[in-house]
């Protein structure tokens, strides 16, 4: 029988088969194969936290746009802050995320579900915000000034939580210029629940 190189085997002729299949793959072969797909399949099942449910593909349906006037603890309106409302779980996943700037007066009123804990992040934001957590009755929970972290992975990004239902994101400094503090309070726009 021939012998092929420094084998000892014998040459044996197998039929010639025009695809690669796992069954005619190596052992090592396959193996890591199968790790890169699990590796797949797990980068898109994390994404950042909605890419299977379709949250951060592209924007969402156009914002509604309102204006919230804060009232101080003695009932005076200082200012007012005109708002694009995120009200659906896509409106909330993208958020600012997606816009460049904001005008003075201009933010994003975040409407939950219902009164509870929530976390934010600064999840590919190009200019830092202050972040409002509001109470079902638009009383103001806790004040957060969040520095931009664009560069940092989802993991290692601040998580600034409150309690409430509804959050008001706004430029970075917009609380300190109007004395937005803990119990004042928001007067939210009519249809917002």
């Amino acid at each position: 029988m021939p012998v092929v190189g420094n084998n000892a085997y014998p040459l044996v002729r197998q039929p010639y088969t025009p695809f690669v299949t796992l069954s005619t793959m190596g052992w090592s072969v396959r193996t890591g194969l199968l790790a890169v797909l699990a590796l797949l399949v797990v980068a898109v099942v994390a994404g950042e936290g909605g890419a299977l449910m379709g949250l951060g593909q592209g924007p969402p349906e156009e914002y509604e746009r309102a204006t919230v006037t804060i009232e101080d603890a003695d009932g005076t309106a200082p200012a007012t802050v005109d708002v694009r409302v995120a009200d659906t779980e896509r409106k909330r996943y993208v958020g600012l995320s997606e816009t460049e700037s904001l005008a003075a007066d201009e933010g994003m009123l975040f409407v939950h579900d219902e009164q509870g804990e929530y976390a934010y992040v600064m999840r590919r934001m190009s200019f830092p915000l202050d972040i409002v957590f509001v109470a079902a009755n638009g009383t103001v929970t806790t004040v957060h000034h969040a520095p931009t972290e664009s560069r940092l992975p989802w993991e290692r990004l601040t998580r600034y939580t409150g309690r409430g239902k509804y959050v008001l994101e706004v430029n970075r400094g917009y609380t300190n210029r109007t004395g937005l503090d803990p119990g004042d309070t928001l007067a939210l726009p009519a249809g917002v629940e």
